[in-house]
């Protein structure tokens, strides 16, 4: 089992803003705090720290998937809207999401 596959457990759990908010503090614990992004560099240090080994091209294939400014890293939105887009059960039909916070436009999914 992937994490993902706990996303509707947590969101049963916690509820929808509950959830959003667990996410928000997964995407502190990845950031860059200079930045307040997660970066490659930041990614890759707290890969390390949890003991897993990721290659380079696959950290930085994580982080094009879900950079949708262009930018190279990810923002806190960036990342929310990437965890939904990974756990296909938080899907209706795998186009529109179930639990999708208020203030994200859909289009971006």
């Amino acid at each position: 089992m992937d994490f993902e596959d706990y996303f509707p457990y947590m969101i049963s759990s916690l509820g929808a803003e509950g959830f959003i908010g667990e996410l928000c503090n997964g995407f502190s614990l990845l950031m860059d705090a200079n930045k307040g992004l997660i970066t490659f560099e930041s990614l890759k240090m707290n890969c390390c720290l949890l003991g897993l080994e990721v290659r380079d091209d696959e950290l930085l294939c994580m982080l094009m998937e879900g950079d949708l400014d262009g930018d190279g890293a990810l923002n806190q939105m960036e990342f929310c809207i990437l965890m939904f887009r990974i756990s296909p059960c938080l899907m209706d039909d795998g186009d529109s999401p179930k639990f999708l916070p208020q203030n994200v436009d859909p289009m971006l999914m």
